[in-house]
């Protein structure tokens, strides 16, 4: 997909778009990205991105596909429940069975908009165990200790930036990184998939973005950030080998494989120990920190504010 900040209407019409092409293409089950009802960043003026429990048109969507198209339908939203903010990530059945996840750990200025959850993300549907993961759960331990021999299925999204290419001599300095970046998040599918011993079924965003980037923890002051969405939307088997394929640079798109559901022995190990199931780079890890602490005060001063 390639979403509009805040624009709900539009978002949530090329999510049904795009899902019901799927479906009517043969699709049984249908992945969407994390934050399918919009891209998540600061602006100038950020518009309101959550969803309320209350009146949940994001699941409505996912539950008017799952049941007209007799199919399986997941991705994740901004939902607002009482005083928090949560990204969830639903799974509906056919027969309008409604299952979620929160996600674990808000990624960077994503602790802009919500705060973590403590679910376990393992689904008991008719398909058996399926899990939920999005974003850096991918590549997190953690993740992978709680889903590993419980589930048959992943599904899986992302909305992972890349380093920004408007700040000029950073952007060359950190060519390296970049790439780095774009690998960690094409691979990331494909070594879940083998850690686990299951397919996942992943999407992603695409597309260019220009937003807000907070510099100092406790302080609105903030940079020009304009970068793009990298990764690839993808299907992939137990094994990990990746069947179908769609790269970020090429576009909006759906893409569609035939895969058996169920485990097999994982082929590539972890250690539950570790934080990372990654080789991230020191810039990462410091951006991740720094970003963290940025996000959470803004949460607590701003949004919460906002709800309550």
């Amino acid at each position: 997909m390639e979403g509009k900040l805040g624009d709900l209407d539009y978002n949530l019409a090329q999510a049904r778009d795009m899902a019901t092409e799927a479906f009517v293409l043969g699709a049984k089950i249908v992945a969407l990205p994390e934050f399918f009802s919009s891209p998540v960043f600061l602006a100038d003026d950020t518009p309101d991105l959550t969803i309320s429990d209350k009146n949940n048109s994001a699941l409505h969507l996912l539950k008017t596909l799952a049941t007209e198209n007799s199919g399986y339908i997941g991705g994740s939203a901004l939902i607002r429940t009482g005083s928090s903010v949560y990204n969830r990530y639903y799974f509906v059945e056919p027969d309008g069975t409604v299952h979620f996840h929160d996600k674990d750990l808000p990624t960077m200025w994503e602790n802009c908009f919500y705060e973590g959850g403590s679910d376990e993300g393992v689904m008991s549907t008719a398909l058996g165990g399926v899990g939920a993961a999005v974003c850096w759960e991918l590549i997190r331990s953690q993740t992978l200790s709680r889903l590993k021999g419980k589930i048959g299925l992943a599904m899986t999204g992302t909305h992972w930036w890349n380093i920004p290419n408007n700040w000029p001599l950073v952007s060359v300095a950190l060519a390296g990184i970049s790439k780095i970046n774009q690998r960690l998040s094409s691979e990331s599918p494909s070594r879940l998939a083998k850690a686990i011993g299951a397919p996942v079924i992943h999407a992603s965003h695409c597309g260019q973005f220009s937003g807000k980037c907070l510099c100092v923890p406790g302080s609105t002051v903030a940079v020009n950030y304009q970068s793009e969405f990298v990764g690839a939307t993808q299907v992939v088997n137990a094994f990990g080998e990746v069947i179908a394929k769609r790269e970020c640079s090429e576009g909006p798109g759906i893409v569609m494989a035939e895969i058996a559901l169920g485990s097999v022995a994982p082929t590539l190990n972890f250690r539950p120990e570790d934080f990372w199931f990654a080789d991230l780079t020191l810039l990462h890890k410091l951006f991740w920190w720094h970003q963290n602490a940025c996000g959470k005060s803004y949460y607590q001063r701003q949004l919460r504010k906002d709800i309550r």
